[in-house]
């Protein structure tokens, strides 16, 4: 095999889009690894990584993952091999992260929450040589690691954390492993407009697609959102959602404050009993959550007073991933004490920041603007046409860090590109005169009343003025009659809150009659799927199954 046909077949940019992207200096040639070599100069010693108990410098971090490139090399790996990973919130994600980058083998990072549907449909996509995971996950219980998964998945190698065996991945990572006197061969990553790993779609629905990314494309939405955001050596950022997610990993996140000299400190769960007391610990300035996860925080704050002091240093918090309610965002700054900064960005590339100097207007109303010059934005009706600023439409985008195609996903490729390169990303938004988006809902997040079509998105910002409800989702319900009928799913703080109160409620907030929920119903917590998306479709059968259960029998 030669080393041409290594690398991953992937969609490319136009020539002529490449090299002006390179002339403008927004593809540098450079691997993400390069971030390490440049701490590793200028602060070796500095903490790169916080663990628990453990600390990692940036030395550590560098050493110990090319100690496991170079096994894996030396165990036969090489550019262009594939491999599944799947880890939680701790360090060891970003050892491998960044040994597997050096050794030029492109991994999908799947969700510590994705369990064998979700790994099988990777595997089978990418047909991974190495997997690499947990013994903490339950597929893995009793310490199976023959199990059914990993037949399935057909890797060469597979190496479980939380192992001291040969073939554990502690042990691959140490200095005390074995060399058994072989050389190391030489290697290096995959070139830099090559695929660098594959990034998950974060569509609520399904199993996500894979999306390849070059260190080209990743490495400047990583260094822009560096500079937009003012990270530094003096950034010590949370990462409480699951480290492989997009928002956390390169918005800035991880990567961008591994870019920057700051220090990562990872936190189990992004639930303010775990996070509260390691901001107060570290000092933590920085921090990204869901809308989902905001508002425990905000009800934790809210109960006990006290709980606050806990988030003194804590200086901006990026809210991003779903559309964040203005109701909710008034409250951020008041009761957590910190700045609020709306991130709307999707895995495919294009991501939007309010900026930290722009007015309340700006950072409350609106999802930011795009940070590229580069970036391409078409808001298009319907029929194809550009709508007037101010008006919703679809968001369709193309720019130097938006993919130019899913893996191996031809004939879905041609339902969501178009014939000049631009991805429609099944988003409504409208965008003002400024370039500021503002998330209206998506696409197919319509509820047809009988012909009147409802915004789900903007009956649930409407309920979350509530001051008794912390979460909301509108989803439809089988109606005979109307086609579909909408059903409010909400949080709620008072637990005798009656549906006649809040229709009264909404119509006094100027909603119409045809969009008051037909029937709400009150859970403990919404269902959220993997990416930390409210999960639409399981509410819809949520609400489709009881409305069966209580229909009456019919005998012929």
């Amino acid at each position: 095999m030669t080393q041409a046909n290594r690398f991953l077949p992937y969609t490319r940019w136009p020539r002529e889009l490449a090299e002006q992207y390179r002339a403008k200096g927004y593809w540098r040639g450079e691997p993400l690894t390069t971030m390490l070599d440049r701490q590793c100069e200028v602060a070796p010693d500095a903490t790169a990584i916080l663990c628990g108990e453990r600390s990692v410098s940036y030395r550590e971090l560098d050493e110990g993952a090319s100690r496991l490139a170079g096994r894996l090399v030396r165990h036969g790996f090489k550019v262009g091999d594939t491999a599944l990973v799947q880890l939680p919130n701790v360090a060891e994600f970003y050892l491998v992260f960044f040994a597997l980058l050096k050794a030029g083998i492109a991994p999908v990072n799947a969700l510590f929450s994705h369990n064998r549907l979700e790994l099988a449909s990777y595997a089978e996509q990418i047909r991974p040589r190495l997997f690499i995971g947990s013994l903490a996950h339950s597929l893995f219980a009793n310490g199976d690691r023959n199990s059914d998964l990993l037949r399935g998945i057909g890797a060469e190698l597979a190496l479980l954390d939380g192992e001291s065996g040969e073939l554990g991945l502690t042990h691959w990572l140490s200095d005390q492993a074995k060399s058994e006197g072989l050389a190391v061969p030489t290697y290096g990553p995959s070139p830099a407009d090559e695929v660098a790993f594959f990034q998950l779609s974060g569509g609520s629905t399904g199993t996500p697609k894979l999306i390849p990314r070059t260190h080209d494309d990743y490495y400047y939405s990583v260094r822009r959102s560096v500079d937009l955001c003012g990270l530094g050596p003096h950034t010590r950022y949370l990462c409480a959602l699951p480290a492989p997610h997009n928002f956390p990993l390169s918005s800035p996140g991880a990567l961008g404050v591994f870019e920057a000299g700051g220090t990562v400190v990872l936190a189990p769960d992004p639930g303010p009993m775990s996070c509260f007391p390691l901001v107060a610990r570290h000092r933590i300035n920085l921090t990204s959550l869901v809308p989902p996860a905001v508002a425990l925080w905000l009800q934790a704050a809210e109960s006990d007073p006290a709980v606050r002091s806990q988030l003194a240093s804590l200086d901006v918090l990026q809210v991003g991933g779903a559309k964040l309610a203005e109701a909710v965002a008034r409250k951020i700054t008041p009761l957590l004490g910190c700045r609020l900064q709306q991130v709307f960005g999707m895995a495919e590339g294009l991501v939007n920041y309010t900026r930290l100097s722009d007015p309340d207007e700006k950072i409350i109303h609106t999802q930011g603007r795009p940070m590229s010059p580069d970036d391409e934005v078409r808001i298009l009706d319907k029929a194809g046409n550009p709508v007037a600023p101010g008006e919703p439409g679809a968001l369709h985008t193309r720019g130097p860090y938006t993919f130019r195609g899913y893996y191996r996903s031809p004939a879905h490729n041609a339902r969501v590109f178009d014939s000049e390169g631009f991805y429609c990303s099944g988003d409504l938004v409208v965008q003002d005169q400024d370039g500021y988006l503002t998330v209206v809902g998506r696409q197919k997040d319509q509820i047809n009343r009988g012909g009147e079509k409802i915004a789900a998105e903007e009956v649930e910002n409407q309920l979350l003025h509530h001051p008794a409800i912390t979460q909301a989702a509108l989803v439809s319900m089988p109606d005979s009659a109307m086609g579909e009928k909408s059903c409010a799913f909400i949080v709620s703080a008072d637990p005798g809150l009656k549906p006649l109160a809040l229709r009264k409620f909404l119509r006094a907030r100027g909603v119409a009659d045809f969009k008051l929920p037909d029937r709400f119903e009150t859970l403990d917590a919404l269902p959220m799927t993997a990416v930390g998306k409210i999960d639409k479709q399981g509410l819809r059968a949520r609400i489709a199954e009881i409305i069966a259960a209580s229909q009456p029998l019919t005998t012929a």
